[in-house]
């Protein structure tokens, strides 16, 4: 097993799996599929000081989902810390891994005659597709037909690249990205929102519809295009009433 270096100077071992599995999430144990979730330290929280959020605003830093639910526990924060390390210091190794990880979930799919959901970023603004078919000339999205991937993002030339392919994503609104939150829809993109959890969710915002993303995390497989997925605040954003990240 590979050992790595944490930012504090501690010896870290790599676990057996990069992939986390939904039934262990509060959130991923609603959905429809059977799902995965890859989580890493978000933005600068590793040794390299490298940002893994590019799109991050400042209040979306402050109150990140990070240290929501399970993410309070010391396990569960060692845990992001080595794979991000693991990702961080040893790439090649890193990614290998996720390959394989990801290969032996496509086969379970098609033997099994189901899809299953994969999020590659649970706490992080990565393009895993272009990174893995740089690196190993493997597109993931013809490669496995049984998994059906998606994610949330702040970046939205990534919602253009990928409009139209297998890979769904959300776009995410900040308080400092609202118009681009409106091109996004105009592109028929989901994009969520988070609004203030001691108030009632709008049924429209920004024109348009809006669900409730918090009923499953992978709804945006299914959504209407164009639509608002709505999101309570949670965690730090609860507290939040006057950057604007979150909608009161």
């Amino acid at each position: 097993m590979k050992t790595i270096i944490a930012p504090n100077g501690n010896e870290l071992q790599i676990s057996n799996n990069l992939l986390s599995k939904g039934d262990t999430n509060a959130k991923l144990i609603k959905n429809f599929l059977e799902s995965h979730i890859l989580y890493l330290n978000p933005w600068k929280q590793n040794s390299l000081n490298i940002n893994l959020c590019a799109g991050a605003s400042d209040n979306c830093i402050q109150v990140c989902i990070y240290t929501t639910g399970r993410g309070v526990m010391a396990p569960v924060q060692e845990g992001r810390t080595r794979r991000t390390e693991l990702y961080i210091q040893h790439r090649n190794y890193f990614l290998n891994m996720l390959l394989n990880e990801l290969t032996k979930l496509n086969k379970k799919a098609l033997r099994e005659g189901k899809q299953i959901a994969v999020r590659l970023n649970g706490t992080s603004d990565l393009d895993f597709i272009a990174i893995l078919k740089n690196r190993f000339n493997i597109d993931i999205l013809d490669a496995f037909p049984g998994l059906e991937f998606y994610d949330y993002t702040k970046i939205l030339g990534k919602v253009k690249k990928y409009a139209g392919t297998r890979y769904k994503l959300t776009f995410s609104r900040s308080e400092t990205n609202e118009s681009e939150c409106i091109e996004a829809l105009s592109l028929g993109a989901p994009v969520s929102v988070v609004f203030d959890d001691k108030k009632p969710m709008p049924s429209i915002y920004l024109g348009a519809k809006v669900i409730d993303g918090d009923l499953a995390d992978d709804i945006m497989l299914t959504a209407e295009p164009g639509t608002i997925i709505g999101l309570k605040a949670k965690g730090k954003a609860r507290k939040d009433k006057t950057s604007g990240f979150v909608v009161i």
